[in-house]
């Protein structure tokens, strides 16, 4: 027979692959997707204010809210489809987990070396830096009404309220609110935490400012009064005489002779004794090292960025990328009210929360290999359609309706993820998850300083 030849407005049209018919979500998924979300974070938020308005009616209304949620998260979880995916998504959300534990070790640390190594006698002679920020505020105190003001003084939110936001951003992939998995986005979450409190801890280790606080040292830790013998030789000398600064600089050696002094205390702590003199502890602190790092706290001297602003940025950013409307729009009005209310109290200088602010957003833009909006099944198919592209032609051309069926098959297939776990690993994996994650925020939120 004679041979047909097809035009490009000719070609049969190609068979698309049968695809499963959706299920409409139930009634209350829609709600929450749509903006339950949002409202069940503006509901923490405000019944967790209770506690300074009203804290009886705080003390019924917060174990409600949070029994609410955590009926909602172990109701939901069964159903939830993405749990191969959270299961493949747990070793680096561990990974991510210690590499912060151990930025939070070493910041921890760094925090309880430069209060004490300049001793109490700096701490309270030692002027606070002048700050801007601080003036504008002040000004705008004398002529805002002072309602404003009294917003603007409010303990609206803290650092615990955006930890629990993101926990609530993550698990809300259960419900389809986010791209899952809910671990990838908590590993993102994790590993920018640690990157961004390594980077704090080289910044304010490296230069020793000043708090704003200067009775700081003096009630919360019992280090000695004389500057420790590096500040002894590298730095008293040279601190204030003009000749001094400028005969260091010439001969750039250290010509100052130590005074030793007799009080020094050297507990023993084993293979930990190097810590000694970067803790400088007394008598009076503790049994050991970890009880020292454990005070630590915020320190008190001004640590360069703020890492109370540092988690709001990236609370903030993953709410934006990940969910976005309206919510996103008010938890971005909370960072800004917490960082004039850390510049008022003290807590910081203004630079500390501006560099807080932009290192946040480019640490959170710059990861975004780790989890993403994106879909990634989409992709994987546009690349095997683009690979298959030629084969699919010519099938089309020669009428191998079989061939176009296998060729969009192998597309569709290219964007599934395989299934490699049991049905059994996957529900034991979510048990475990959900009550390890339940108990672990408990714990975090009980035996910490607001988490």
């Amino acid at each position: 027979g004679q041979a047909r030849i097809f035009s490009p407005r000719t070609l049969p049209a190609m068979p698309r692959p049968k695809a499963e018919r959706p299920v409409p979500p139930p009634a209350s998924r829609r709600s929450l997707a749509a903006g339950g979300l949002g409202l069940a974070a503006a509901a923490y938020v405000g019944v967790d204010y209770l506690s300074r308005a009203s804290p009886s009616l705080h003390g019924r209304l917060q174990p409600a809210i949070w029994a609410a949620l955590a009926l909602a998260t172990a109701a939901r979880a069964p159903f939830y489809r993405r749990w191969d995916a959270e299961i493949r998504a747990a070793p680096w959300f561990l990974a991510a987990m210690l590499l912060m534990l151990a930025a939070l070790l070493c910041e921890a640390i760094s925090v309880r070396f430069v209060s004490s190594v300049l001793g109490l006698r700096w701490h309270r002679s030692t002027a606070p830096l002048p700050d801007t920020g601080q003036w504008l505020l002040l000004a705008l105190n004398e002529r805002l009404p002072q309602t404003v003001v009294y917003l603007l003084r409010a303990h609206i939110i803290s650092l615990h309220h955006y930890l629990m936001l993101f926990i609530m951003l993550g698990f809300s992939a259960f419900f389809d609110c986010i791209k899952g998995p809910g671990l990838g986005i908590g590993t993102r979450y994790m590993f920018v935490m640690a990157v961004g409190r390594f980077l704090r801890t080289i910044t304010f280790v490296s230069t020793i400012l000043p708090s704003a606080r200067p009775w700081c040292a003096a009630a919360r830790y019992k280090i000695p009064d004389h500057p420790h013998a590096w500040a002894q030789k590298y730095y008293v000398p040279y601190a204030s005489d003009p000749r001094a600064i400028r005969r260091v600089i010439l001969v750039d050696m250290p010509y100052a002779i130590v005074q030793n002094y007799t009080d020094y205390y050297r507990p023993d702590w084993a293979y930990m004794n190097f810590l000694i003199d970067i803790l400088r502890p007394s008598a009076g602190e503790g049994p050991s090292w970890y009880h020292l790092v454990n005070k630590a706290g915020g320190g008190c001297n001004d640590l360069m960025y703020s890492g109370h602003m540092f988690v709001a940025v990236l609370t903030a950013m993953a709410w934006t990328e990940a969910y976005g409307g309206w919510i996103s729009v008010g938890i971005w009005f909370l960072v800004l009210h917490s960082a004039q209310r850390e510049i008022r109290e003290r807590y910081h200088y203004s630079a500390d929360c501006i560099v807080a602010i932009y290192i946040g957003i480019l640490l959170w833009r710059v990861t975004g290999f780790i989890w993403s909006t994106r879909d990634l099944d989409q992709a994987r198919r546009l690349a095997k359609l683009d690979e298959v592209q030629n084969r699919l032609f010519h099938a089309a051309k020669d009428s191998d309706i079989d061939e176009i069926r296998g060729l969009l098959n192998e597309v569709e297939m290219a964007g599934q993820s395989k299934r490699t776990f049991s049905q059994g690993v996957i529900l034991s994996f979510a048990a475990f998850m959900i009550t390890f994650t339940l108990l672990f925020v408990l714990l975090a939120f009980s035996l910490t300083s607001n988490g």
